[in-house]
């Protein structure tokens, strides 16, 4: 009998851990959005130049400086980009300007701009 109420005080603080849980994760799950984008637009931008693209699947080759916010010095490599229609108004060849981060474990092209 002794260890019914420390069952129910148990359940009890079950049930208020699991509310302050959800509304914790309610939160985290609202956020992220806003976060990435205002983190891209607060990226730094990169010079580079355009060496390949593969609109089929949403990729573009980069010759890039360093990405400080990466922690990446300079080199040639693939990047995912947000959105498809980022690649539609590029060329091989192209001098740019772009922004990139880690968006779930992807490098992704968050913005791009052809150079003047």
């Amino acid at each position: 009998m002794k260890r019914l109420p420390i069952f129910l005080a148990a359940f009890a603080m079950s049930l208020s851990s699991l509310a302050v849980l959800a509304e914790v994760t309610q939160d985290a799950v609202k956020k992220p959005a806003t976060d990435v984008a205002a983190s891209a637009d607060t990226t730094p931008m990169t010079e580079g130049e355009v060496k390949k693209i593969d609109k089929d699947t949403g990729k573009i080759t980069i010759k890039h400086g360093e990405i400080k916010n990466l922690d990446m010095p300079s080199m040639t490599m693939v990047f995912r980009v947000k959105e498809a229609t980022m690649l539609d108004s590029l060329k091989v060849g192209d001098k740019i300007n772009f922004s990139a981060a880690d968006l779930n474990g992807k490098l992704t092209v968050t913005k791009v701009e052809v150079a003047k």
